[in-house]
């Protein structure tokens, strides 16, 4: 598996120079008609999906994609276990724009590519990184962008499904904008918490859970438990 693995990452490492390429491209022709970024966005997830589907080791299964809008602002939340959540959650192909921790945006290429695609840098710890994420996060759901948040925060370390911070439903409780709740199964045995050493063969899936509209909760806390208890449910976790 070690063999494996350092293959597999190496391979990951070529691409993503002839990626980023494609990436800029799609970016200057669409430049003067796609404010948004779909396009792009879209063409990232196909870049992250192409390396989820290429391993032997993973399989991915997608469910109840239909629920989340091409169209239209939207708080997409999903729990978070594992480096590959990110590569499976693009395999959503949906327009939506990834809030991630600042370090991603360094790494050559793909931080790069993120940068293109207007995504939201976070400094964990630093109320001032917050507020400028949530002041991002503002215009893009203003402009029609959907945002994916992991509201736990950081990966999970023992497989529970931790408690959810308050920033994504505070957003969509101002905009009156869905929460669209996402169970990510699986990835956890896929990649170890620390180390790149890939696992034995895993099936993957991504379960897009019904949406919970702001005006059916008292406020902020009761939209955040209702989210979670909508994934632990779907996790089969407390």
């Amino acid at each position: 598996m070690r063999a494996f693995s350092v293959t597999y990452w190496a391979f990951i490492g070529v691409t993503c120079v002839l990626f980023f390429a494609g990436a800029v491209l799609v970016r200057l022709v669409t430049l003067p008609f796609d404010r948004r970024r779909v396009a792009l966005h879209l063409y990232s997830s196909a870049w992250a999906a192409f390396y989820v589907y290429v391993n032997p080791l993973w399989r991915l299964r997608v469910s109840g994609r239909e629920q989340l809008p091409w169209r239209g602002a939207a708080v997409l939340v999903a729990n978070h276990a594992s480096l590959i959540d990110i590569l499976v959650l693009f395999a959503l192909f949906r327009p939506f724009k990834w809030v991630s921790k600042q370090e991603i945006f360094r790494v050559p290429l793909i931080g790069w590519n993120m940068r293109l695609n207007d995504y939201v840098p976070l400094v964990r710890g630093s109320s001032a990184s917050v507020r400028r994420m949530m002041e991002h996060c503002d215009r893009l759901l203003a402009a029609g962008s959907p945002v994916m948040i992991f509201p736990e925060g950081r990966r999970t370390p023992d497989g529970s499904l931790q408690p959810f911070k308050d920033g994504a439903f505070d957003l969509a409780v101002r905009h009156q904008v869905p929460v669209i709740p996402i169970a990510v199964h699986g990835t956890r045995a896929a990649l170890p918490r620390h180390g790149l050493v890939l696992r034995e063969h895993v099936d993957v899936r991504v379960e897009v859970l019904p949406p919970l509209l702001p005006g059916e909760f008292a406020g902020v806390d009761d939209l955040r438990e209702a989210a979670r208890r909508s994934i632990a449910g779907a996790l089969g976790v407390p």
